[in-house]
């Protein structure tokens, strides 16, 4: 796995304060304040939590609490969604400001941000919006990658779009664009599978494909979550990224696909509307452990029967 993922010492004085811990072959979930009272009772476990940086770019009050008391127990996962990384402005300097700050106070094992664009002047739009690949557009998000990572001192993990539209102009393939960009700014990736699902049947692409040329090697982090069908205006199939419900089968299987190829890497599974009790999102993310558990067996036991 990508050495991206690992948490190094971001503290100011030099002295971490939250405890290491071990994340990789773990499968996590996205904390949700509605679980807190269940995941209390429940009592210190394995695996890592996800939170969105937005939420808790304010000074203090309840929710750092609730964050920071996590954060001694467990591993921490900060994903930004508002950073606009392939946007076509400047980004917003206040916001990387605090950002960064969020890095400093929590530590976390794993910084990630996405391959899309959500402002315009000074509209802010709540989506994560494609871009087309361009060499005019990956100088510019290469450009952005570099400025984040240089701010907040480590590498960041770039998560793949999940589309609905192809742009004409585009000149690059999506995996010739993510792979140039690890080559060109050393981030790390976030490889979201429903995403690779979604977006490759609207398009009417192989999954497969898509997988089979992604640089699978430079994944530091890997998203789960489930999507809705609709129909688009032509009465074809449409699916939309909704993180409302379980994982598909099929994106279950791709899963497993990938962790064969790449071994245990830590898996997040994201639930962000209609939001289930506690125990369901628990459920989902024992089902992704037990598939890293047993790639990660048969690992093991090739590595050793390979030194006989």
């Amino acid at each position: 796995m990508n050495e991206v993922a690992t948490r190094p010492n971001s503290s100011a004085s030099g002295t971490p304060r939250f405890p290491a811990h071990p994340f990789v072959g773990l499968a996590g979930t996205s904390l949700k304040h509605e679980h807190l009272p269940a995941i209390l009772a429940d009592g210190t476990q394995a695996g890592f939590f996800e939170v969105h940086a937005e939420n808790y770019m304010g000074a203090g009050g309840p929710p750092h609490d609730v964050l920071t008391r996590m954060r001694r127990d467990h591993p921490l996962s900060l994903h930004g969604v508002c950073m606009s990384i392939g946007g076509s402005q400047p980004l917003d300097k206040a916001h990387l400001g605090r950002f960064k700050a969020l890095v400093d106070r929590y530590e976390p094992a794993l910084v990630s941000e996405h391959l899309a664009w959500a402002t315009h002047a000074t509209t802010f739009f709540n989506d994560l919006l494609p871009l087309p690949y361009t060499q005019a557009t990956f100088a510019r998000v290469a450009d952005h990658i570099d400025e984040v990572q240089e701010r907040i001192g480590r590498p960041i993990l770039l998560e793949n779009p999940s589309t609905y539209v192809i742009f004409p102009e585009s000149t690059i393939s999506e995996t010739d664009f993510i792979r140039g960009l690890v080559r060109r700014t050393g981030c790390g990736l976030l490889l979201d599978v429903n995403n690779v699902f979604v977006s490759t049947a609207n398009h009417g692409c192989s999954a497969l494909s898509y997988l089979a040329d992604f640089p699978l090697e430079h994944v530091g982090e890997i998203h789960l979550a489930g999507h809705a069908e609709q129909a688009d205006d032509e009465g074809d199939l449409l699916l939309i990224d909704s993180h409302d419900r379980p994982v598909a089968a099929a994106v279950w299987k791709l899963f497993d696909m990938v962790i064969g190829r790449c071994g245990p890497i830590p898996t997040l599974v994201e639930w962000d509307s209609d939001i289930p009790e506690w125990p369901v999102l628990k459920a989902e993310a024992a089902s992704a452990q037990a598939i890293l558990d047993r790639h990660a067996h048969s690992l093991m036991l090739g590595k050793a029967h390979a030194a006989r």
